[in-house]
């Protein structure tokens, strides 16, 4: 996976390197929650064009979920180069995700669950363990990447927690894209639910002070 086994900033400082990243992540994404992100720099969505994000955000994770079991896979039987492209692959599509996700967030809204008690609490369940995994695997899938594309294969075995830490990243991403497709099909094909228009969104409808 290593682009360059030359000594580098990223090499010497990859936890370091880590941290921006995830603070950037993690700004954006509550950036736009909250409103803090402009809503101008997001379409103004219509219901239709929200539901037609979750339908390729869903498809996108499992993909995603396909492409990490693939380069799992990979590893355990040594083909590093393909584990390292199925790596790869793997953060384009998280990347793509993002950027999906943000859209449907910052452009429009979300839909909750309205459904009987008994599959309700099941739900929120799955998608509070996803939610958790989603935020708290961030640093880790980031760290595991930043050690692959800076050392060499030698060195990942030899010299860095690649293998430890990849592990945990990759179940701990597996599952949560697994949740967050079987909340999909349950929110949007199984039962019902009411759409809730975003902060940022509102900001832009709201009507200018007087």
């Amino acid at each position: 996976m290593a682009l360059s086994s030359a000594d580098n900033a990223v090499k010497r400082h990859p936890l370091a390197v880590t941290a921006v990243l995830s603070a950037v992540g993690y700004a954006a994404v509550i950036g736009t929650f909250l409103g803090v992100v402009p809503g101008s720099v997001f379409p103004e969505l219509s219901l239709r064009a929200v539901n037609r994000l979750a339908d390729a955000i869903a498809l996108v994770n499992a993909v995603n979920v396909l492409v990490i079991a693939t380069g799992w896979r990979w590893i355990r039987r040594e083909e590093v180069r393909k584990h390292a492209a199925a790596m790869v692959t793997s953060f384009v599509l998280i990347l793509v995700f993002l950027v999906l996700y943000l859209t449907k967030i910052g452009g429009g809204g979300t839909k909750e669950f309205v459904g009987p008690t008994l599959a309700y609490y099941p739900y929120l369940a799955m998608l509070a363990v996803h939610i958790v995994l989603s935020i708290v695997s961030v640093p880790v899938v980031l760290y595991a990447l930043v050690l692959g594309l800076s050392h060499t294969p030698a060195e990942l075995r030899n010299e860095t927690p690649h293998r430890r830490i990849g592990r945990i990243a990759a179940a701990a991403w597996l599952l949560s894209l697994a949740l967050g497709v079987v909340t999909y099909l349950l929110l949007n094909h199984a039962f019902d639910w009411e759409y809730v228009e975003s902060a940022a969104a509102a900001v832009v409808a709201a009507p200018p002070p007087v």
